[in-house]
């Protein structure tokens, strides 16, 4: 599935120094959210209450700038500043959204997409009923609108694929009877955030089964199978596929045509994240991949390319973190007894060399890169300096790219 026409721009002025990559997590959404009657149950994440009556339509994702000149969209006080934006490349152009906020597409044998341009996830009609994966709370209730577009049999099952509440906050408009299933680590973690809370209305829905390592589920005609293989983003993040429709789901990992959020989409586990590409190329045979965000759809391609950034990511970070010295850091700054300034001199200085040896190739290639390369050379660089998993990557890659 091929899309080759831009995205609406988000109806909003706001005064913002990223553009070319519009940070998409539910944080940002605090102040993006304009909340209107509340007319429905209310769902949660991070204070953004999304109902029925929600218009949708600001998410509507950034991916025509490359066609509109930058005076006309910031006003011509801003024109100066924000006229070295990068374009964006065709290859992170999605579907247009339309007026309604959201779309759904089939997929394929009744496996659909939903997206309102910054988030997206997926849901399975079976025989008995509808699978939902995960409950955006951008996307709200216009979630239950998409599957109510294509079928009016109830929503039985829901999946949350991790933890965080920017992708399942909004569980809680889904039926209570519904049964809930992710991984162990998930369902530890949300336990946890109720015995800290004093309202845990907050809180989503308490998996009702929970599984260690691999869940298969088998319903009338349609299968999903759910596959965790460690902490990659964060513990409990799963791998979901469906065979079927050779369809396969990874969160907060892989971006199809973007560079992935900020310091590798915050991944806890740096190795991890890296090694979650190697799984998902390896260990599956799928043509369709949903990434959890952004604009579109993507393939094996999709995630090869991304692979391929990671892996150029991991040389240049080696490189960085060997060519720059403290000690030369140190003169150049001087006496002080500041030793943080010493340090954040030194990290800039490896964050520099890192960025212009990955802008040269990955700014025409990938969304966001000249935006968020800083954030990523730092996760890596970082990482290699005091995790020893990744301080080993890093040596592998060093003496790999002296070899050729």
């Amino acid at each position: 599935m091929e899309y080759k026409s831009s995205c609406p721009l988000f109806n909003i002025r706001l005064s913002i120094s990223i553009v070319a990559l519009v940070i998409p997590l539910s944080f940002i959404l605090i102040t993006l959210t304009t909340i209107t009657t509340m007319t429905g149950p209310v769902v949660y994440a991070y204070n953004v209450m999304e109902t029925a009556g929600d218009n949708h339509s600001h998410l509507n994702f950034v991916s025509t700038m490359t066609t509109m000149n930058a005076s006309s969209y910031f006003g011509s006080e801003n024109a100066t500043s924000n006229s070295k934006i990068a374009p964006i490349p065709d290859a992170a152009m999605g579907p247009t959204i339309p007026k309604k906020g959201y779309l759904v597409e089939e997929i394929r044998d009744n496996l659909y997409w939903v997206t309102d341009g910054s988030y997206n996830t997926m849901f399975l009609v079976t025989d008995e009923g509808v699978v939902a994966v995960d409950a955006p709370p951008s996307i709200g209730q216009n979630y239950l609108k998409a599957i109510a577009e294509v079928t009016d049999k109830p929503i039985t099952h829901i999946i949350y694929s991790h933890a965080h509440l920017d992708h399942i906050g909004a569980a809680g408009i889904f039926p209570k009877n519904a049964t809930y299933i992710a991984h162990e680590d998930t369902s530890a973690e949300l336990k946890r955030a109720i015995s800290l809370t004093k309202n845990d209305s907050t809180i989503p829905p308490i998996p009702t089964i929970t599984f260690p390592n691999n869940y298969t589920l088998q319903i009338g005609n349609q299968t999903l199978n759910l596959d965790y293989y460690g902490d990659n983003h964060m513990p409990g993040n799963l791998l979901i596929y469906a065979p079927n429709q050779k369809t396969l789901m990874l969160v907060d990992i892989i971006f199809p045509g973007w560079v992935p959020f900020p310091y590798l989409a915050i991944a806890e586990d740096i190795a991890g994240f890296i090694k979650a590409h190697d799984i998902s190329l390896n260990n599956y045979d799928f043509d369709t991949f949903v990434g959890g965000h952004l604009t579109r759809l993507g393939t094996g391609d999709d995630v090869a390319t991304q692979q391929e950034f990671i892996s150029d990511l991991e040389k240049a970070a080696a490189k960085a973190n060997s060519e720059v010295q403290f000690s030369d850091i140190a003169k150049q700054v001087g006496n002080t007894n500041d030793t943080w300034l010493l340090y954040s001199k030194y990290i800039d200085a490896v964050d520099e060399n890192c960025v212009q040896t990955m802008l040269s190739k990955w700014e025409s290639r990938l969304g966001g890169a000249k935006a968020l390369m800083s954030t990523h050379c730092f996760a890596m660089t970082e990482a290699g300096r005091v995790n020893p998993s990744v301080s080993a990557i890093l040596q592998n890659s060093t003496m790999t790219a002296a070899q050729n």
